[in-house]
């Protein structure tokens, strides 16, 4: 049995005028609303998307 550990994001701030990349990451995380959180598995790509996008996301785990 494979143990998947997971990271809770929420977006605490708006998507709007921000980078495109910046919006991708959020896109890529599963983020589409402020206040709305994802389960995402913590791989280093989630990782780093949601590293990228710190100052709009709360990182729980």
């Amino acid at each position: 049995m494979t143990d998947n550990k997971t990271f809770k994001v929420t977006l605490i701030k708006s998507l709007i005028g921000r980078h495109e990349k910046h919006k991708a990451c959020a896109n890529g995380l599963g983020l589409r609303k402020v206040h709305q959180s994802v389960e995402v598995i913590d791989t280093l790509a989630n990782r780093g998307m949601a590293n990228k996008i710190y100052y709009m996301v709360k990182i729980e785990g």
